[in-house]
């Protein structure tokens, strides 16, 4: 009887615990502040501008948590501010990258009739690398800048802790730079600085689905995100390549949210041509809960959010038909 009492007492202070922990709170009245900022990569001569969402330092010292997002093709550093308003209020600070080549610039003054065949053309293997290369450039110039007297991100920033996160081809590019490999170029693109990635529509190499081996040396963390109806008209990409991800990836650190009759959509700011599906707000409201939770998990290496992600916190935020799996 004491036995059976210990053990509810046990299970009501830890059912307690998960429920303090709410990745969907944020801090009443907590201000922001946004910039919009350039990297000039002289090496490459190339510019990469970005949009940041900072958390107000509210006169303390402490850096955030860096995360950085990259966006899909035609794209550009103006979209998902969903995601950084959200995470920025959570006390990250959120970089958008805008990737010249492969962003808005590229259809903006096209015919609509022309716009399918100048993606497809900017959907390439030379912007693919140069997507690769503004990560780097990017990280390596906010070592300047974090070090730099009286600039705007002077101590702000926590370099030790930077997640990395895309969606489509900005989801390619995060996970290039996150550890998977390339065994037919014999080569990786891994930056040793991100320590957690976050992929919304992920996909294998050419969209086939016999290539474990492109994932089986993924060090880090990886938080998957995808939909039941989550295909492009460019990339290659089909729902079962997208799915084929999740099971080659090592167990231990992997997670996978794949939300029912999501398009390639569901995870950007508004819908896009051709979408057959009506917007579910529930979509953002999950993709929001479970992201913030793994990079409080793994970026802050927050136990309550680990619990929370581990245990039953995702199904509190999903719907019966959404699946959610880690290993």
């Amino acid at each position: 009887m004491c036995g059976t009492y210990l053990l509810t007492a046990v299970l009501s202070v830890v059912a307690g615990l998960a429920a303090a922990y709410d990745p969907l709170s944020v801090p009443g009245g907590q201000a922001q502040e946004w910039r919009d900022l350039d990297v000039i990569d002289n090496a490459r001569n190339r510019t990469i501008p970005l949009r940041l969402f900072l958390p107000r330092d509210g006169g303390t010292a402490t850096r955030c948590p860096v995360v950085l997002f990259s966006h899909g093709l035609g794209g550009s550093r103006k979209g998902c501010g969903y995601l950084g308003d959200h995470w920025s209020q959570r006390g990250y600070a959120v970089v958008f990258l805008q990737h010249p080549g492969s962003d808005e610039s590229i259809w903006q003054t096209v015919p609509p009739s022309e716009r399918m065949a100048v993606m497809r053309d900017a959907a390439s293997l030379k912007n693919f690398r140069a997507r690769v290369g503004d990560v780097a450039a990017v990280l390596d110039q906010f070592g300047v800048w974090n070090s730099t007297p009286g600039h705007p991100l002077a101590d702000r920033l926590d370099l030790d802790r930077v997640g990395m996160s895309g969606h489509s081809f900005g989801g390619q590019t995060t996970q290039a730079v996150s550890g998977q490999s390339f065994p037919l170029v014999g080569r990786r693109f891994t930056d040793p600085r991100i320590k957690a990635a976050v992929i919304m529509s992920p996909g294998t190499p050419r969209g086939r689905l016999d290539d474990g081996a492109s994932f089986s040396e993924v060090a880090i963390p990886w938080l998957l995100l995808t939909g039941t109806k989550d295909k492009a008209p460019i990339g290659g990409q089909s729902v079962e390549s997208r799915l084929a991800v999740f099971p080659a990836l090592p167990p231990g650190q992997s997670y996978e949210l794949v939300l029912h009759d999501a398009e390639h959509s569901a995870f950007t700011d508004r819908s896009l041509p051709g979408d057959q599906e009506p917007r579910n707000p529930n979509h953002h409201r999950a993709i929001l809960a479970i992201t913030t939770a793994f990079w409080d998990g793994f970026l802050r290496k927050d136990a309550a959010a680990r619990d929370w992600l581990d245990g039953p916190g995702p199904r509190s935020v999903l719907e019966v038909e959404d699946r959610w799996q880690h290993k």
